[in-house]
């Protein structure tokens, strides 16, 4: 979910902005990347319609392209081979510790030539010794480091990989990356990256840092978009709620995607670190439920009946009926799949207590009636309506009487949307079979 933020800013500022949202899957870290990731990474966001708009880049196949740039940057003095071994870096880490300094390389071989034979080395980056480096980042305004903060970092390991922090460089040039947004971690590299832009001549990107949400780490705790939709939540509310987590505009809570790719921009972005809130997202999300069109909603819906063992399709003219009857009350589209069940599956078992206390043998007569009126009656919510307050008139009972042994028929117990949608989400043929066989609950007069 912190990946998808990220990649959501971008996308609304490209969107807004009238440029391009490029896909890169940076996979050079073998150990960290997998196939399984990078097709979740295309998944999610496919799902969310963050839509690209060029071939993806997979890093991985673009190596030799790499590493002729780095052969460039050797020949021209702006990086070396290093051999230092395993234990004298980490003697250097220990001396550093010991004298309160950051860990920083000692560039003992920044300047050396006498390379030994047959011997394991990385390739170090020059950055500069002396100065401050300063971005003037469209989140954060203007930031600084001073370069003896910046050790000569890696670029290409031991194994003769490339690193992160030398490729995303290459493949941004190679990309014509003109806007890069990312979180505030990435400061850091940053201050770095922006040096190697300069050692290959390509122009510099311009920089948003943004501030990090508490509970939305790209590693740590915060779950996949497959784990929202598995639990109901639809990629509007993900949508909505994400957008709001560091950016605002007035006191609106609720966005469609039109509306933030209007709205949306970086000078808007909160400077200041926000929490995540599944409560909330919760909330956003019922909200999107109760503005979906029944169709659409409908549609939706379907698949989370499957899940449960329902046969029933998108155009189900059952699930409109069933969906708009359920959506004001809500929170998630299995909640609602599980409200809807009883619909596609008559009941097992009935709940004893509702039928103690509703399938009384005064109503027996009644029921009986309503079953002859429904085989009949026009079936829509007048003629439903019409059928129930015949009965009504006719045994002058109250409407309890009749709606909750309609429910436990229908439904198994006493719960349900309100009894005219229940019964027309059932279908007549199928209420009328329920009703019949829920007669045997009636004690004897």
């Amino acid at each position: 979910m912190g990946g998808v933020r990220t990649a959501l800013f971008n996308w609304l500022y490209a969107r807004h902005h009238g440029g391009a949202f490029l896909l890169r899957v940076e996979d050079t870290d073998l150990e960290r990347s997998t196939e399984e990731s990078a097709t979740g990474i295309v998944r999610d966001l496919e799902w969310l319609g963050l839509h690209w708009d060029e071939d993806i880049v997979w890093q991985s196949t673009r190596r030799e392209l790499h590493l002729k740039e780095v052969d460039a940057l050797i020949e021209r003095g702006l990086a070396y081979r290093c051999y230092c071994t395993s234990e004298e870096l980490a003697a250097m880490r220990e001396e550093a510790m010991a004298a309160g300094r950051k860990n920083l390389y000692d560039r003992r071989w920044r300047n050396r030539t006498d390379w030994p034979e047959n011997e394991a080395y990385t390739i170090r980056f020059k950055m500069p010794l002396e100065g401050t480096t300063t971005i003037d980042d469209l989140v954060l305004g203007p930031i600084s480091v001073n370069n003896e903060e910046l050790d000569d970092l890696v670029i290409v390991r031991s194994d003769g990989t490339p690193t992160y922090n030398f490729v995303v460089v290459c493949d941004d040039a190679h990309m014509r990356v003109s806007h890069v947004i990312r979180g505030q971690d990435h400061t850091t590299n940053t201050f770095r990256q922006v040096h190697i832009y300069d050692a290959l001549n390509k122009p510099r990107p311009r920089f948003g840092h943004l501030p990090l949400v508490d509970g939305l780490s790209k590693r740590k705790g915060s779950a996949s978009v497959l784990h929202y939709e598995e639990l109901g939540f639809t990629r509007e509310a993900l949508i909505n709620y994400i957008a709001r987590l560091g950016w605002s505009h007035g006191d609106q809570e609720i966005f469609s995607v039109e509306e933030l790719i209007a709205l949306f921009d970086l000078p808007a972005v909160n400077k200041a670190s926000g929490r995540y809130d599944e409560t909330k997202m919760t909330w956003v999300n019922e909200q999107w439920i109760r503005r979906l069109s029944t169709e659409d909603l409908a549609a939706r819906l379907a698949p989370y009946l499957k899940a449960h063992g329902h046969e029933v399709s998108g155009d189900d003219p059952r699930l409109a009926i069933i969906a708009d009857a359920l959506r004001e009350r809500a929170q998630t589209l299995v909640e609602m799949a599980a409200g809807a069940a009883f619909v596609f599956s008559a009941p097992a078992e009935y709940d004893p207590r509702a039928v103690k206390k509703w399938m009384k043998a005064a109503s027996r007569a009644p029921f009986s009636d309503l079953i002859e009126a429904f085989s009949d009656c026009s079936w829509d919510e007048d003629g439903v309506g019409a059928a129930i307050a015949a009965v009504i008139a006719k045994h002058e009972v109250g409407m309890g009487k009749i709606a909750q042994p309609i429910r436990v028929a229908l439904t198994g117990g006493s719960v349900s949307p309100g009894v005219y949608a229940t019964v027309l989400a059932v279908g007549r043929d199928e209420a009328v079979r329920r009703m019949q066989a829920a007669q045997s609950l009636f004690p004897s007069e």
